[in-house]
C-alpha cells in the first residue's frame, strides 16, 4: 500500500469537515475562501520560479525544447499550457510539449494505473526524442508519482536540466530535480482531491513559466503578444488590434502592413513604424534576436 500519511495534500481540512451539511451558498463561500490561499502559496516561491524561468529561457535560446510531464490532472495541465504556446506566441508545436501517463487516451479518460510505472515515462520521453539539450518539468501535486519520478531520473541521466512542481511539503520529486517548485497549498476542501487548490497552484505556476519565458525570448512587446499566429477570425482581429496599438496607426494602415508582412504582427509593426520593407523588417528582427523593442531602437540609431 502507498503511504499517504505525510502528504500535505492528503490531510483532512478542518474548515470543511462539515461541508456536506452546508447550504449551497455557504459551501461556495468556503471553497472561495480556501482558493484565496493559493496565490499566496505561489508568491512564497517566486524566487524559485524565477530560477526555473531563467533555466527554461537559456535552454530554448540554445535550441532546446521544454517538456512537461505528469499524470492525471497534472499531466493535463502541462498539455494545456503546451498547446497554447503556438497560437499565442507563434512557436512551433515541438518547442513546448506535454506528456501524460497513459498517452493521448488519458487526456480524456483517466488511466489511473499508468502513473505507477516509472519506466513508462522514460519510454515516452525517448519516443518524443528528448535529449540532454532539452529541459523537463515534472508535475505531481502529491510530489511522489512514480511516472514523474521516472521521467525526472531519466532526464537527469542524460544530463538534461530538470524542474519539479509539487504542492506538498518535503515533496519526494524535489530531490530528483535541479530546481524544485513547491507551493504548499494545504489540505483540500475534499480530502485528497488535488484537482482543486493544488491544481490551481500548478496552473498559476505553469502560466508563469511559459509566459515569462516567452517574454524573455522576445515574444512580447510591452504587454502585447506580437508573435500571435492569426489562424482564425478572432486571432486575425487580435493581430490587427495589436499592430494598431503598437504602431499607433490606423486600421487601414495596420491591415496593409499585415498583408505585406504575410500576417506577421511583429514584422508589420516594425514596417508601420519605420517604413522599412518586409525583407528589411525580417533582417532587423533577426539582428535583434526577435526582440521588437531592440529592433526599433536599432532602427532609430
Amino acid at each position: 500500500m502507498v503511504n499517504l500519511d505525510n502528504l500535505t495534500t492528503e490531510r483532512r481540512n478542518p474548515a470543511s469537515a462539515h461541508i456536506d451539511e452546508l447550504p449551497t451558498l455557504d459551501m461556495l463561500a468556503l471553497m472561495n475562501e480556501e482558493d484565496q490561499t493559493v496565490p499566496q502559496a505561489v508568491r512564497k516561491i517566486l524566487p524559485d520560479i524565477a530560477l526555473a524561468v531563467d533555466a527554461i529561457t537559456d535552454c530554448l535560446q540554445r535550441g532546446g525544447r521544454l517538456f512537461y510531464l505528469g499524470a492525471g490532472t497534472s499531466g493535463r495541465l502541462g498539455i494545456l499550457d503546451a498547446v497554447e504556446c503556438p497560437p499565442t506566441y507563434g512557436t512551433e508545436p515541438e518547442l513546448v510539449q506535454g506528456l501524460i501517463a497513459g498517452g493521448t487516451a488519458a487526456i480524456f479518460k483517466a488511466q489511473e494505473g499508468a502513473e505507477d510505472c516509472p519506466e513508462l515515462a522514460a519510454r515516452d520521453l525517448k519516443e518524443a526524442g528528448f535529449t540532454s539539450g532539452d529541459i523537463l518539468v515534472g508535475i505531481a501535486a502529491s510530489g511522489r508519482t512514480p511516472y514523474v519520478l521516472g521521467g525526472l531520473d531519466y532526464a537527469r541521466s542524460l544530463g538534461a536540466k530538470t524542474i519539479a512542481l509539487a504542492c506538498t511539503e518535503k515533496a519526494e520529486i524535489a530531490a530528483h530535480a535541479h530546481i524544485p517548485l513547491c507551493p504548499v497549498t494545504g489540505p483540500e476542501i475534499i480530502t485528497g482531491s488535488t484537482r482543486l487548490k493544488a491544481g490551481t497552484a500548478q496552473k498559476l505556476v505553469l502560466n508563469m513559466l511559459s509566459t515569462c519565458t516567452m517574454i524573455r525570448l522576445g515574444k512580447v512587446y510591452g504587454n502585447l503578444m506580437v508573435d500571435v499566429k492569426a489562424t482564425n477570425a478572432k486571432l486575425s482581429a487580435r493581430a490587427l488590434r495589436i499592430v494598431m496599438e503598437a504602431a499607433g496607426c490606423s486600421r487601414e494602415e495596420a491591415a496593409a502592413a499585415l498583408e505585406a508582412a504575410g500576417g506577421h504582427a511583429k514584422d508589420a509593426i516594425l514596417m508601420a513604424v519605420t517604413g522599412c520593407t518586409p525583407a528589411e523588417a525580417r533582417e532587423r528582427l533577426h539582428l535583434a534576436q526577435g526582440h521588437l523593442a531592440q529592433a526599433l531602437r536599432n532602427s532609430n540609431n
